[in-house]
């Protein structure tokens, strides 16, 4: 019997929720096989079976939470599916009576050079592996059936009190210490599960009126954890500023067709604010930067995080090296990392290391918002809704414009005022000369 074990997932995942079994009790499997879908903080992954055979117990159920090395099913690698492994069990019953009522007989004759004879014959019959487990300053006295359903179930003879008053272990006995090992593990996992459920209800609230309770996904569990350390480890501030968009909308109405034709791809907003991001972080390098204890580690490489809302809650892709793709590029790499994160298909990869993160409330209408930084980067840009306001100009004269508020959330331990003001002012002048951006990117 083989056990099929959460293997390790990512360097910062030690553990997940069991989100959908692939298959159940019985069924047959190769190895590589998917058998369990695992809901872990970041995406969706798949555990796959280590061994060919019939999956002959599943340990744990959906909505369990497992960690990193703990066995989640067993997997029988000498069975077959269907009826075949029910008719060799009740052969092997079969066997295991005739041979017990042989020794009952043996035993109720009183003849004790028979019984020797029947020990000399089990003990030939045992493995050496059994043999160099057992005490040497213990003799163990069991039947054949019963030696042979010990190593069936993975029981060791000497865990065995017989019911015998010889001291004889039968079959029986080896059944229930068997059975008595699963109950002690199922009672602790149990004692477990009541300190969790204890805790969670210290902490509900009773309503007089109906309310509808939902376990939190682990990657909601895991946001909102995320959030609330951020908030309390950064020293963060936000600061804002408006951006006139007519030149960017402008260039898009001009460029479009003809982008779309040579590249495959509509021009969107965002690749506009991704290279003025890039080109704001090349002239401020502390806001593509962290903090590891007592140093500044700034990085020299530009990984823009794309904050994407999904079913399940927000995720941050990453387009890889963003100062050397153009916005065709950056577009098809949003689209692409945009549609797997709303199919569950990102990978670790695909999530991790970015350094500066961008994200779009104006796509569900926000008028204004303060973004919370994505720890352990140490900046945020928030984009917003466009709307019509009417504007003065430098000739006083009154203009209604198309206006975006931006905010840049930093945080202050190392980011001042001062770098982040200058920060959103510089992406504010490259956006409203986008002709600029252009030939810069």
């Amino acid at each position: 019997m083989k056990e099929i074990k959460v293997p390790e997932l990512a360097e910062s995942i030690t553990e997940g929720t069991v989100a959908e079994w692939l298959v159940k009790e019985g069924d047959s499997v190769e190895k590589g096989d998917a058998i369990l879908e695992l809901e872990t903080d970041k995406v969706n992954v798949e555990v796959n079976s280590d061994f060919t055979g019939v999956i002959s117990e599943l340990l744990v159920e959906e909505g369990d939470d497992v960690e990193v090395g703990d066995t989640v099913a067993k997997v029988d690698e000498n069975g077959e599916g269907g009826g075949s492994s029910e008719s060799e069990s009740s052969d092997s019953d079969e066997e295991s009576q005739e041979e017990s009522k042989q020794e009952e007989k043996s035993s109720d004759n009183g003849k004790q050079e028979s019984s020797e004879d029947s020990k000399e014959k089990a003990s030939e019959k045992e493995d050496k592996k059994d043999e160099e487990k057992q005490d040497p300053n213990k003799e163990i006295v069991a039947s054949p059936a019963a030696r042979k359903k010990a190593r069936e179930l993975g029981i060791d003879l000497r865990d065995i009190k017989p019911n015998d008053p010889l001291g004889r272990i039968r079959p029986e006995d080896v059944e229930a210490a068997a059975n008595q090992s699963k109950e002690d593990k199922g009672s602790k996992k149990d004692s477990k599960k009541e300190k969790k459920s204890e805790q969670k209800s210290s902490e509900k609230t009773e309503f007089d009126k109906p309310v509808e309770r939902v376990k939190m996904s682990r990657r909601r569990q895991t946001i909102s954890k995320r959030l609330v350390e951020a908030q309390q480890t950064a020293a963060m501030l936000t600061t804002f500023n408006e951006v006139d968009m007519t030149a960017v909308m402008n260039l898009r109405k001009e460029r479009k067709d003809q982008f779309q034709q040579k590249h495959d791809v509509k021009l969107g907003f965002m690749s506009f604010f991704t290279k003025a991001v890039v080109g704001a972080l090349k002239e401020f390098p502390l806001l593509n930067a962290e903090i590891q204890g007592d140093e500044i580690v700034m990085k020299k490489f530009y990984d823009i995080g794309m904050a994407v809302s999904t079913d399940e809650g927000l995720v941050v892709p990453v387009v890889r090296d963003a100062d050397r793709i153009g916005f065709a590029g950056i577009e098809k790499e949003i689209g692409r990392l945009g549609k797997r994160a709303r199919d569950k298909q990102l990978s670790l990869d695909e999530l991790q290391g970015g350094s500066f993160t961008i994200t779009n409330g104006g796509i569900f209408g926000s008028m204004l918002s303060t973004p919370i930084i994505n720890a352990p980067q140490v900046g945020i840009l928030g984009m917003h809704n466009i709307q019509k306001r009417a504007m003065v100009m430098p000739d006083d004269s009154i203009e209604v414009r198309p206006m975006m508020y931006i905010a840049l959330s930093y945080d202050h331990r190392i980011v001042d005022g001062k770098e982040a003001v200058q920060f959103l002012v510089r992406i504010k002048e490259m956006l409203e000369d986008p002709y600029n951006l252009l030939l810069e990117g």
